[in-house]
């Protein structure tokens, strides 16, 4: 157990990414907005970030959608194993979508994330308000005096947690209204960016 006695170092200021090779496993997807096979995790090439792929997340309202349609959920469990040396907290994260919503309708989309075993982040929600037809798009910065770290030297799993709702409201029951995570193309994924530090003894 002498690792878990490493402490992050380096201050308030993010230490240049490792070069060695990060490997993130997706170990369990939960959730009615991502069906198995529907989601897909990827590190970007200069290891600052990763992305969610969801392509069947989708909340709607009105015409053509079931009565349970209006709220969609999913939950992601996360394994980052990282060099030796390093460790690393979420300091941004960028959720995307598109949502096309009738004149009197609302949706919300809500997010969250936390290390296993650690406080959970609080959530951020956005809200949007019809008439929309449009992509949309949330950022969840975190201060650095706030940033929370996985423990030197241990492998703690991280849970991501997203909701999305929509509210026919006064819109035209004829209509339909709906909101995605990500872009209806799946050309636009959910990003969360790392920030960096090296570990010493405590």
């Amino acid at each position: 157990m002498a690792l878990a006695a490493l402490a992050p170092t380096g201050g308030p200021h993010f230490t240049d990414p490792p070069q060695n090779e990060i490997v993130i496993d997706l170990v369990t997807v939960n959730g009615s907005g991502c069906p198995i096979g529907t989601t897909a995790v990827a590190l970007s090439p200069d290891n600052k970030a990763f992305t969610v792929t969801y392509s069947d997340y989708l909340a709607q309202v009105g015409v053509g959608a079931k009565p349970t349609d209006f709220r969609k959920n999913c939950q992601l469990n996360l394994i980052i194993h990282v060099p030796q040396g390093f460790t690393y907290a979420i300091a941004q994260a960028d959720y995307r979508g598109f949502a096309h919503l009738e004149p009197g309708a609302t949706a919300m989309e809500r997010a969250s994330y936390y290390f296993q075993g650690m406080s959970q982040t609080p959530a951020t929600t956005r809200a949007l308000r019809g008439p929309l037809s449009d992509n949309w798009q949330s950022t969840d910065h975190v201060d650095v005096t706030q940033l929370v770290y996985a423990p030197c030297g241990e492998e703690r799993n991280i849970n991501i947690n997203t909701e999305l709702r929509v509210n026919a409201g006064t819109s035209d029951p004829s209509t339909t209204s709906f909101v995605t995570m990500d872009s209806t193309d799946g050309s636009i994924s959910t990003k969360y960016h790392f920030a960096w530090k090296k570990c010493t003894d405590a």
